[in-house]
């Protein structure tokens, strides 16, 4: 057992050094429920477009297509393809031998969100139903730690986010579905969003639209300065299961314009300008062939376990396209999270949790410690 002194002493010596190895302050994640990796490196799919899955075939030619995947890629995605490619790192891009993959065996929503914030697939954790997450995420984990209590919010479309992120256990703060944001200390805004919100279109039942999800998180992150901050979005995975490809391509590209103005945003406010990394990956992938396949996901269609994250910040190298022929996986991510902030979920859960993925910190990226 260490002398007090020497204890002491070995603080003030490891301490500084850990200080310095990490620049985030704070975290957004952002999903993209069931959206393709084929979509976000190749762009539009000709197939699709020239399907019955395509109405008005010249209206979404016209904004959407070009010769090459490159050029489709940016017009669908413009954000992800100047700032994200430019300035933090993608992977997934199976063109180029990198991959990115959901660990569980179901591939579908709750398994995947599961896997993605508890860091690891659960074989109990095995259908949609709201059931409570058994597991610890590392949300619950990160709002226990000191100078992180109630600054971790989440904001999500699909109503079944309250059971995967058990907020009778948890006491995390999550909005979801059509559920108003409750606060006496809410702004005129915040107010004046509930009372839209039950304006705005139903059409997805229970679900709410993802603009409203969206236009929720951003007033948030304005007036309450989260440390952590998670948008769930779920109009691609619905309009794909629709069989509206149209549609499909025009939410992703709607979606592509929120990180868009969130990183702006962020990079404007001096709470969160250069303190902050941006994650954006999505909870499972959906089939590729035959071409009916795109619209469906799970155990029984083809590669829909195949997936794909994006990371920009102050530690994250410049990298762009990951182009080793290695595999990350979406367990990864929980660990990831943590390490980002400095701290270390894995050896606090009460679970099994995956190691982080090292090279989204890498060590010798310029002002960070060796």
């Amino acid at each position: 057992m260490k002398k007090p002194g020497l204890l002491f002493l070995t603080l003030i010596v490891v301490l500084p050094l850990f200080a310095q190895s990490h620049r985030t302050q704070n975290i957004i994640i952002v999903t993209l429920d069931g959206f393709r990796w084929q979509e976000l490196y190749r762009g539009a799919d000709s197939a699709l477009i020239n399907s019955k899955y395509t109405d008005t075939k010249a209206d979404i030619k016209k904004k959407f297509w070009a010769e090459t995947p490159v050029e489709r890629r940016k017009l669908l995605m413009p954000f992800f393809w100047s700032t994200l490619a430019n300035e933090g790192q993608l992977y997934g891009d199976r063109d180029l031998g990198n991959c990115d993959e959901v660990a569980n065996q179901y591939h579908f929503s709750y398994p995947g969100y599961n896997e993605i914030f508890t860091g690891f697939p659960d074989v109990r954790v095995n259908s949609n139903n709201p059931v409570p997450d058994p597991n610890t995420s590392v949300f619950e984990y990160l709002n226990k730690q000191r100078g992180l209590e109630n600054k971790v919010a989440i904001f999500a479309s699909w109503e079944a986010f309250p059971a995967i992120f058990n907020v009778q256990r948890s006491g995390l703060k999550v909005n979801a579905g059509y559920t108003n944001f409750e606060d006496v200390k809410a702004d005129d805004r915040l107010k004046y969003l509930n009372e839209m919100q039950h304006k705005a279109p139903h059409y997805l039942g229970d679900t709410r639209i993802d603009f409203m999800t969206y236009e929720f998180g951003k007033e948030y992150l304005k007036e309450y300065k989260p440390r952590v901050l998670y948008l769930a979005f779920d109009e691609t995975d619905d309009m794909a299961h629709a069989g509206n490809y149209k549609m499909y391509l025009t939410q992703a590209h709607q979606e592509d314009a929120y990180l868009q103005e969130l990183w702006q945003y962020v990079q404007t406010d001096p709470v969160y300008k250069d303190k902050t990394t941006l994650i954006v990956t999505c909870d499972h992938g959906r089939g590729d062939v035959p071409l009916d396949a795109w619209r469906s996901h799970g155990a029984g269609i083809k590669n829909s376990e195949q997936t794909w994250v994006a990371v920009i910040g102050p530690d994250t190298p410049s990298d762009g396209i990951i182009k080793t022929q290695t595999t990350t996986y979406h367990k990864q991510l929980a660990q990831s999270m943590a390490k980002l902030l400095g701290y270390d979920f894995k050896n606090n859960a009460d679970h099994e949790v995956a190691d982080a993925i090292e090279t989204i910190m890498a060590k010798d990226k310029p002002g960070l410690g060796k």
